[in-house]
């Protein structure tokens, strides 16, 4: 039963989404010092629902089938209708957002651009030849969202240490995208689907996987000339520290609670851990 609860929260993308909802947090609290907007909170935690669910309602049977895949394949219903919870929701407080609009349209367009190649007309599916860089498209998606929407709707001016962070959170976020990519790359050849992962050699994904990681240190340590404490630097490189340990054992293991869970959870690990401290 515990089991099938876990597997509920995960696979239902309730986790993904709380993890969305902590990486906006982080960002206001870490770079502007106040609270985040509760309303962009709401948005981005449905939207996060809809995005995911309709993403995995159009995923067709995987080439090794895993357990992820066989929960998905049995609640094809039950992602349909959290994507029309999902859908409703961020459509509410989008409205409270109005002011805002253009940059939220622009989030909700790359968003839907992930995903769209899976529909099944003409038009989306020639997406498929020219999603090289979807990785980085997805990581850019994330990066957006949980960093650059939450400071253009707070009304902050840009500054060089906000930049810094951005680069270092898609960075971050990159690497883990490699590691999903290099488990998902049958599944991508079988639907048809290009990217750098499907591409490269091993030695390619492996120099790629450390140069993003390198990137994602190096701009976070660089946040230190900025004023930013040590302390908070070092939460910061955790994740980062834990994923080049983890780096060898996901190329060989490809357990759904791996990726879905612990690799997922790196990208808000140092919000939890900020938020911990700071309690």
């Amino acid at each position: 039963m515990l089991r099938k609860i876990f597997d509920l929260f995960i696979f239902s993308s309730l986790y993904i989404a709380l993890c969305a909802v902590l990486m906006v947090w982080q960002t206001s609290w870490l770079l502007l010092g106040a609270p985040s907007s509760g309303r962009l909170i709401g948005f981005v935690f449905f939207s996060t629902i809809c995005s995911y669910n309709f993403h995995w309602y159009l995923t067709p049977y995987s080439v090794n089938p895993s357990r992820r895949a066989l929960w998905t394949q049995r609640h094809k219903v039950l992602h349909f209708i959290l994507y029309l919870v999902g859908f409703v929701g961020s459509a509410v407080y989008f409205f409270y957002l109005l002011s805002h609009i253009v940059a939220l349209c622009f989030g909700v367009f790359v968003t839907f651009l992930y995903s769209a190649p899976k529909l099944p007309h003409p038009i989306f599916r020639r997406l498929r030849d020219i999603a090289v860089g979807k990785t980085i498209f997805l990581a850019f998606v994330w990066m957006y969202v949980t960093t650059v929407l939450p400071l253009i709707v707070a009304g902050t001016s840009w500054q060089a240490g906000h930049f810094l962070f951005s680069l270092g959170r898609f960075f971050l976020i990159y690497a883990i995208c490699i590691l999903f990519d290099y488990r998902d790359r049958e599944d991508d050849k079988k639907d048809g689907i290009r990217s750098l992962i499907t591409l490269l050699n091993e030695k390619g994904i492996h120099r790629l996987f450390v140069t993003s990681l390198s990137l994602f240190g190096l701009t976070t340590i660089a946040l230190a000339f900025f004023h930013y404490p040590a302390f908070y630097i070092l939460l910061l490189l955790i994740p980062g520290i834990l994923l080049a340990f983890l780096y060898g054992r996901a190329k060989k293991d490809f357990s759904d609670y791996l990726y879905y869970f612990v690799l997922d959870g790196l990208m808000m690990f140092s919000g939890l851990l900020m938020l911990v401290f700071r309690i």
